[in-house]
């Protein structure tokens, strides 16, 4: 018999940001392997990474993360640079004692934790950003909704019927408002500067995080990696599951041989 997994939702108020988790792993006490947090990007939810959440808990914690101002959370008076929201991030983190954690970010969501493991590093095993934005050769909102409409006509049915249901709950007042943190975010020199393994993921048709993009992220970090997933587009965590779940644990090799490599620049010193 496979493992039963518990299920928990709660939600954790830093202020007036209101962020709710839902939280999901193997009954059994010391499940193996990192633990794993989830944050969508602008204008989503927990919904559209609902499928990697799964595939992931089946065998470590997974904490899934709802934005304030999204999924239905209440919009705080003002709208938080993505260096405010990664400092509350990161108090949630703390509230609920996850520590060494892989932190995955989907489109916006990789800017989010990326400020987290720059801001906190302890907090950070490894930082996976998914369709990660904004590609710094076309950083504006005229280019970023034009890129952003290219991938709705490749999508299929049932991931446009999430992303726009949570878009109509969002509501483009507050969509528009985080728009602009989004593309003044430097996020290619704030992946420069972290310690951790970071590793790309993006589907193979992603008009939104190309090709040349998602390699110049690698390049920038001191120990990059990049998955590509064929047959995919920008929304890949929903349409390959399987795929970016594979890709998700391939960081610990990654972790691992960083840890052999300084450890052997150790014996030598």
């Amino acid at each position: 018999m496979g493992e039963r997994l518990t299920r928990t939702t709660r939600r954790l108020a830093v202020g007036e940001l209101q962020f709710r988790v839902l939280s999901s792993g193997p009954d059994a006490a010391g499940a193996p392997g990192p633990a794993y947090v989830i944050v969508h990007g602008i204008g989503t939810s927990h919904r559209y990474s609902a499928r990697l959440h799964d595939e992931l808990a089946a065998h470590s914690l997974v904490h899934s993360l709802d934005l304030p101002g999204f999924g239905g959370l209440p919009k705080p008076r003002f709208a938080p640079s993505v260096v405010q929201m990664a400092a509350a991030l990161a108090e949630v983190l703390d509230r609920l004692e996850v520590s060494g954690a892989v932190l995955i970010g989907h489109s916006m969501g990789a800017q989010w934790v990326v400020e987290v493991a720059a801001q906190r590093p302890e907090l950070a095993r490894g930082v996976v950003a998914i369709g990660p934005v904004a590609d710094d050769a076309h950083r504006s909102v005229a280019a970023q909704s034009l890129a952003l409409a290219v991938d709705v006509l490749g999508e299929p049915p049932d991931v446009n019927v999430l992303v726009f249901g949570d878009y109509l709950r969002c509501g483009p007042s507050w969509f528009l408002r985080e728009v602009r943190p989004m593309v003044a975010y430097p996020i290619e020199d704030r992946v420069a500067g972290l310690p951790m393994p970071f590793l790309v993921i993006r589907g193979a048709d992603d008009p939104i995080a190309g090709t040349a993009w998602c390699r110049r992220l690698r390049d920038r970090a001191a120990c990059g990696g990049l998955a590509v997933v064929s047959g995919s587009r920008h929304v890949v965590q929903h349409t390959a599951p399987r795929a970016v779940a594979s890709a998700v644990r391939s960081l610990e090799s990654i972790v691992a041989s960083r840890a052999a490599s300084l450890a052997a620049r150790t014996a030598l010193a």
